[in-house]
């Protein structure tokens, strides 16, 4: 049975960062994400998760740099990763062991690993064997610690000229890469941006075992799962028959804003959520 969690980058954003813990679980959360997490010490983290009895389940790679100053300095200018950007290998490879630094310092047992802006003036097709020898590398290096790495397909209206788009292309790039450790992270929201039909690509990609994390928010508008044109109570029955045990995320920006409760007042999907699987 999925467990859901709540991603503190964007979720609780009406309170200070370290006060979204508490928030999340009192709300019933149980896992928490954290796209960057670098800013804290590694020890500051430990102690927020254990006081509130909380799983880190994803961090995102860096999107780029080298120390925590460099990569918030990437975060606050818009830099979406390095995977496919040729010629920034090096940086590439810092910012994966940064990551695995934190990840097996804070039991966490994923890692989103952001593609990239494709270059202008270069097409998908020219950077692909970068983004693919990236991966193989970093996966490599992830392998001893058991921690799974993640490909995610993002749409080109929030980031434009994105390299990674489609659920298809993210299975392809699976089988290019060939480890075991690499899984494409489902976001539901991205998917019906690009391609719609999403039950379909559900019961399509699940069975494989090539799933390896879901998110979700409502679209168009990316704000809570029950807003706008998904229907989550169907796409949630769905995951349960397909037997889906991992991690569902909601990573939305609440429609009341930083107004003070604003994520809390809109849990309603989360709770409807609760009362159909207990039923």
């Amino acid at each position: 049975m999925p467990e859901f969690a709540a991603n503190l980058s964007w979720m609780y954003a009406e309170l200070p960062p370290d006060e979204r813990f508490g928030a999340a679980a009192r709300d019933g959360f149980t896992g928490v994400e954290i796209l960057s997490p670098y800013a804290w010490p590694v020890d500051e983290l430990k102690s927020l998760l254990s006081a509130h009895g909380l799983s880190l389940v994803l961090i995102n790679a860096p999107p780029a740099g080298i120390d925590a100053a460099t990569i918030e300095r990437a975060w606050s200018s818009g830099q979406k990763g390095l995977g496919c950007v040729p010629g920034r290998e090096a940086e590439f490879n810092a910012g994966i062991d940064i990551a695995l630094a934190y990840a097996s310092a804070l039991s966490c047992p994923r890692i989103h690993v952001m593609a990239g802006v494709v270059p202008e003036g270069v097409d998908r097709e020219t950077v692909q064997p970068t983004y693919v020898s990236n991966l193989r590398h970093a996966a490599r290096m992830a392998e001893p610690l058991d921690i799974k790495l993640l490909i995610e397909p993002i749409n080109t209206r929030d980031i434009p000229r994105y390299f990674l788009n489609r659920q298809d292309h993210a299975h392809e790039i699976l089988r290019q890469v060939g480890a075991k450790n690499l899984k494409v992270q489902m976001d539901l929201y991205h998917c019906q941006v690009v391609e719609g039909d999403v039950a379909m690509k559900l019961r399509k990609y699940i069975p494989t075992g090539d799933v390896g994390h879901i998110q979700v928010a409502g679209s168009p508008g990316r704000n809570e799962p029950d807003i706008g044109e998904l229907n989550y109570p169907y796409l949630f029955s769905v995951l349960e028959e397909l037997g889906y045990q991992g991690w569902i995320a909601g990573e939305y920006q609440p429609v009341r804003g930083n107004q003070p409760g604003a994520t809390s007042a809109g849990l309603g999907w989360l709770r409807a959520a609760g009362l159909q699987r207990a039923g």
